[in-house]
């Protein structure tokens, strides 16, 4: 069993101190040494922005992509080989933005990686600007008058296209942070994530959600149930911004794309011999 501090690796850590990318890389290594993953077995994707550094401070196999291609690498790496357990990480920015228009397609897929998005509600690496969840009305670098659009609900829109493991953490509460990691790993199928993740220089949030978020398994919700969890998406304007649910929202269990390709059942990809003879195919092309 590898222990958390093994986990770690020589990288320094350039992250601001109380950057809430701290819980989310510590809930990380709990998650595999309390599950006892085999670390040469995890694979950490991520995408631009500060979280993207995520794969150099944890001891596993990573992948740093282009700005918003988290999940088609996961998928790939996925297919490939389905034992290693596939791990996306990426910003409010990364996954709402640019990368929005592959979210909808790994939740139809169903695609059997955990998918978490640092929300800190700006683009922190590029100094301040906005990004598609930044509040209604706030001044940043890029809307010195307001910003104009109100924001995107990331939890109403996975649920609305069917994912199904649906949660949301708060970077001020690492303990229920594992829990929420733990849980997405064990799910099969495509877990979202959508982490809560204060920005301490450019829009500093932890007080804020520290007098308002509670847990959802607090009150009893049912996790099964999804028109509640839909009902939950929607609390925080619902009420004012004056509560902030965080837990699963919503978990269900369906075929994943590996049950819908029988002919990958077996080995892996990475494993089966390349015994395709395209010699016959030659003549046509001189």
């Amino acid at each position: 069993m590898v222990s958390v501090a093994e986990l770690g690796t020589e990288k320094k850590i350039t992250w601001c101190p109380g950057c809430g990318n701290f819980a989310i890389l510590t809930a990380l290594k709990r998650t595999i040494a309390e599950l006892d993953l085999e670390p040469e077995k995890v694979v950490v994707i991520t995408g631009i922005g500060c979280h993207g550094k995520m794969g150099d401070y944890v001891r596993v196999n990573s992948f740093h992509t282009i700005h918003g291609r988290v999940l088609p690498i996961a998928t790939g790496i996925k297919l490939a080989n389905p034992e290693l357990v596939v791990m996306g990480f990426a910003g409010d920015g990364d996954a709402y933005a640019i990368g929005v228009g592959h979210l909808p397609h790994a939740i139809r897929r169903n695609i059997d990686v955990v998918y978490v998005v640092h929300n800190n509600r700006i683009f922190g690496l590029t100094t301040g600007q906005a990004t598609p969840t930044t509040p209604k009305g706030m001044k940043t670098r890029s809307t010195p008058y307001g910003v104009p659009e109100r924001p995107l609900n990331p939890l109403i829109m996975a649920l609305a296209l069917g994912a199904t493991f649906v949660a949301r953490g708060f970077a001020g509460d690492v303990n229920h942070l594992t829990y929420l990691f733990k849980e997405a790993v064990k799910h099969r199928g495509f877990a979202f994530i959508d982490v809560i993740q204060p920005c301490v220089t450019f829009y500093n949030t932890y007080q804020y959600y520290r007098e308002r978020v509670y847990r959802l398994e607090d009150e009893g919700h049912d996790p099964s149930d999804w028109e509640a969890a839909f009902q939950k998406a929607r609390e925080e304007e619902l009420t004012n911004d004056e509560r902030v649910p965080i837990g699963i929202f919503y978990r269900a269990e369906e075929p994943t794309l590996l049950d819908e390709f029988p002919h990958l059942a077996g080995k892996p990809l990475v494993k089966m011999p390349l015994t395709v003879d395209i010699s016959k195919f030659l003549p046509e092309f001189r």
